[in-house]
């Protein structure tokens, strides 16, 4: 991704998205027109009432920033039990992923198109998640632009006052720095305890996240993936 020029402030606040360019493909056009209305939730400054908008109570997990929705729509698939509240700006995935919805017939999810951050500090009430998935956030490489990143211990406190107790908080990455940047601000917020046994502090893969194309094509390039996994004491 080609950063900003070096003229340019950082944001004031930390955002859980960064803008691309993408054209919406017929199909993602289609689904958006013919699932949208279904769902794709409106951003409102108001609290969500989860049983409502998914028409039954169950676990809400929370996912930031889904791509184009093909681990989503597997991981949704594989745990029918549990209600998967996504968000992500950029439309050709949000219409991406409401076509695989289509074509697998899900109905335990629900989209906002709206930054997750926003989405976390009006729409979501305490105790209200009992898990959060943020799979390969922007690294922002340069160490400059390291103030961007998402994780980071504000918003990780944020995030912990959302979170039922023994809720979980699952974060992968295939950049290391960024890896050991996230272990670190997790280890050190004292409402989180590692779910993992390893003596590295990183978690072997759950079996419910899929290899993304992205992240096979890394690994077959020698890249590693880091995931974590921590729970709210």
């Amino acid at each position: 991704m080609t950063a900003p020029p070096a003229h340019i402030p950082h944001p004031k606040t930390i955002k859980s998205f960064v803008t691309r360019a993408g054209r919406t493909t017929t199909g993602q056009a289609k689904a958006l027109q013919d699932l949208g209305p279904r769902f794709v939730l409106p951003y409102q400054v108001a609290p969500l009432h989860a049983a409502t908008v998914f028409g039954r109570a169950a676990p809400l997990i929370l996912e930031i920033g889904f791509g184009m929705g093909d681990a989503t729509a597997h991981i949704a698939a594989v745990r029918p039990d549990d209600n998967f509240l996504c968000c992500e700006v950029h439309e050709p995935g949000v219409g991406a992923l409401l076509k695989h919805m289509g074509e697998r017939q899900l109905s335990n999810i629900r989209i906002l198109q709206h930054d997750a951050v926003e989405v976390l500090a009006h729409m979501l009430t305490p105790d209200s998640l009992d898990g959060v998935h943020i799979f390969f956030p922007d690294p922002w490489h340069k160490t400059r632009h390291h103030k961007r990143r998402l994780i980071q211990a504000p918003f990780v406190k944020q995030l912990l006052q959302r979170m039922k107790p023994g809720a979980y908080v699952h974060v992968a990455t295939d950049w290391q720095p960024y890896a050991e940047h996230i272990l670190t601000v997790l280890q050190l917020e004292p409402g989180l305890v590692n779910a993992s046994p390893r003596a590295d502090g990183y978690a072997d893969q759950p079996a419910y996240r899929p290899l993304t194309k992205f992240e096979n094509r890394g690994l077959r390039l020698g890249h590693g993936v880091w995931d974590l996994v921590f729970k709210r004491a």
